[in-house]
């Protein structure tokens, strides 16, 4: 797979880690993608893909693209070959000025873009970007479009400052202790970050330190589960694995096993970071 990526210019910068393009076969039918701190906005430019929110949950389809913010469980993402987007990586915070509703609306409800931009703009775009005469052309055009929507939140400046506090410390932070340090009470701390984040700063430290002890593990190695429990701040391993389970649907084990069929079947891979194969 092609994977073509672009830091924006400021503000964007300050609100996308960046924006990419996408193209290719992918290693796998159907990928898990567990919880990350990213909102993402998906523009597709080949045929539609699937997506599944949550097990039990009726797999979705999406022709145009989609918007998600940030899940608090795993997706499983359904792509046909030939896949083809340009999309969007948000920082937490970051996609609340483009939303136009309170971001806790959609939380683990994948969207389609036209329901957030409507039908006419984003079929403009779409066509755009499908004429552009390649991947650097359409990120530029991607960003475009986003400094031209950029308009500002409602509390936007501090749930950036405590996030990016939450993001430095990978969620190792009292959050009391933040929303003394902002000089806001908890409760309207928490409800600036469910409009704008869609969940709670005490939610996005949980994802940060999940996915900081996840992404640390080293699959290629024998595994210390008890040390991964311990560093990440879980003195009662059976939380822990309930924690990992919530977050992954997969076991501990299992999710290392899935990892390194990943690793052992597509070395290198582009996506090999942070999916799983779902089957």
């Amino acid at each position: 797979m092609q994977y073509v990526s672009l830091v924006p210019r400021p503000p964007l910068n300050g609100l996308i880690d960046d924006l990419y393009y996408l193209e290719g076969s992918p290693p796998y039918p159907r990928l898990t993608l567990p919880p990350s701190p990213s909102a993402l906005l998906i523009f597709n430019l080949g045929p539609p893909f699937r997506i599944r929110a949550a097990a039990g949950v009726e797999t979705a389809g999406y022709a145009d693209g989609c918007v998600i913010t940030i899940p608090t469980r795993a997706y499983v993402f359904g792509y046909p070959p030939g896949t083809r987007s340009v999309g969007v990586h948000f920082k937490p915070w970051g996609l609340a000025p483009f939303l136009g509703m309170p971001a806790a609306e959609l939380r683990d409800l994948p969207v389609t873009i036209e329901q957030v931009w409507g039908r006419p703009a984003v079929a403009v775009l779409r066509e755009r970007l499908a004429m552009a005469a390649g991947p650097h052309e359409m990120l530029k055009l991607l960003e475009e479009e986003l400094m031209r929507r950029f308009t500002e939140a409602t509390g936007l400046g501090l749930v950036r400052h405590t996030g990016g506090v939450i993001a430095a410390t990978g969620g190792a932070v009292t959050i009391g202790g933040l929303s003394v340090a902002a000089g806001v009470s908890s409760t309207y701390l928490a409800q600036r970050f469910k409009a704008l984040v869609g969940i709670t700063p005490k939610r996005l430290a949980r994802t940060y330190r999940f996915a900081t002890t996840v992404l640390a593990i080293d699959p290629a190695g024998p595994v210390d589960w008890p040390e991964v429990a311990a560093r990440a701040g879980y003195f009662d391993q059976a939380h822990f694995g309930h924690e990992f389970r919530m977050f992954t649907g997969l076991t501990p084990t299992r999710y290392i096993d899935a990892r390194r069929r990943f690793l052992r079947e597509h070395p290198g891979h582009v996506l090999g970071g942070w999916p799983l194969p779902a089957d």
